[in-house]
Formats: C-alpha cells, sequence, structure tokens
C-alpha cells in the first residue's frame, strides 16, 4: 500500500515575488502597467529640498521596489513605460511635472537602469534576506545617483561638485530610510509566502 504525499510547491531558482502570479502574458502587461503607475504616484510624494533643483520623492524606492519585485525585464519594461509616458506629457514625476527638459531627468534614467540590476539581483535571492536586500538597495540607489548627478551638473550648468552637494548629500538619509522599508518589506513578503530563499 502507497501513501501519496501532499505536494509541495517549490520554485525554481530565480523566482522573484511577481513570478508568484500565475503566468500570462495579461500578467506580465499588468504587472509592467502597474509598476509604471506605482512609480508615478510614489512621484507625487515629493519635498522640496532647498537649494536643489531636485526634491525628495518617493519614486526612487519604488522604482527600486517594482524592479526588485518584478525581476529585471518587467522592471526595465515598468520604468520605460514610466519614463516614456512622462516625456511624452504624463504628469508623473515629482511634483506632477513631465517632460525631459528638467533638471532632475538624469535620475529617472538612472531608476531604469537600477530597476533593472536589482531585479537581475532579485533573480539571484538579493530580496530574500535583510542583508542581501540592503546591498541591492545602496547599489540600486548608487546607479540612480551615478547617472542622476553628472545629468544635473550638464543641465544646470554646475561643477560635478556643486551637483553633489545639491542632488546627493541632503538626500542620503532619506534613501537610509528607504532602504531600511525595503530591508523589512522585501524578506518579509518572502516569509509571509512561506518560500524564504
Amino acid at each position: 500500500m502507497s501513501t501519496a504525499a501532499a505536494p509541495v510547491r517549490t520554485l525554481r531558482a530565480g523566482t522573484v515575488l511577481a513570478d508568484l502570479v500565475p503566468s500570462s502574458r495579461a500578467r506580465d502587461v499588468a504587472l509592467v502597467v502597474g509598476g509604471a503607475a506605482l512609480t508615478g504616484l510614489a512621484a507625487q510624494i515629493s519635498v522640496p529640498v532647498p537649494g536643489s533643483p531636485v526634491p525628495v520623492s518617493g519614486q526612487t524606492f519604488a522604482a527600486l521596489l517594482v524592479g526588485t519585485a518584478l525581476g529585471a525585464r518587467r522592471g526595465f519594461l515598468a520604468l520605460a513605460l514610466y519614463a516614456v509616458a512622462g516625456m511624452a506629457g504624463v504628469p508623473w514625476f515629482a511634483q506632477a511635472t513631465s517632460g525631459y527638459a528638467m533638471p532632475s531627468f538624469g535620475y529617472v534614467l538612472g531608476m531604469l537602469l537600477a530597476s533593472t540590476v536589482v531585479g537581475a539581483l532579485a533573480r539571484r535571492g538579493a530580496d530574500r534576506s535583510v542583508l542581501r536586500t540592503a546591498g541591492a538597495m545602496v547599489l540600486g540607489s548608487a546607479i540612480i545617483y551615478a547617472v542622476g548627478v553628472p545629468y544635473l551638473a550638464l543641465a544646470t550648468g554646475m561643477t560635478l561638485g556643486q551637483a553633489v552637494a545639491a542632488g546627493l548629500i541632503p538626500f542620503l538619509i532619506g534613501d537610509a530610510l528607504k532602504a531600511a522599508l525595503a530591508m523589512g518589506a522585501l524578506p518579509a513578503a518572502w516569509k509571509l509566502v512561506g518560500r524564504k530563499g
């Protein structure tokens, strides 16, 4: 007499949170559009920084979260949709702006690259523990600044040192808080679904 064990659902290596939703083309489209919309919504949480043309906003956190949760390909597509729609006139960049002639547009381009990188890292398990999530968020933030700060300097005529002072230094504490949120949220989401990597 044989007894059948209850099937245990295991996830293949390289799974991100979005892969827990049943796979279909409609799912992927919804995730990409939802990721772009989440980033646009988070961008409206925006506080001007005295002396800087760049506000503190929720869009960087959303971009990193979208990339991590969706994976590299869908994260890239979501942020590409966000960028293209914003350039076309959808007022969902920080402070309800749109277009590409603003000094902070380089940060949007940096978010596109960062979401792709953190998505690739998430496929390697970077979102499963607090320390690995922290590393992914720090790297993602560094990528955003590596594109955004030089763009800010070029767009405004600032020196690189002035751009660092106006477009990086005032944001470090906020980025540390955003990383702390991600460090708690992403590993907790995996624990919640009972599939820790």
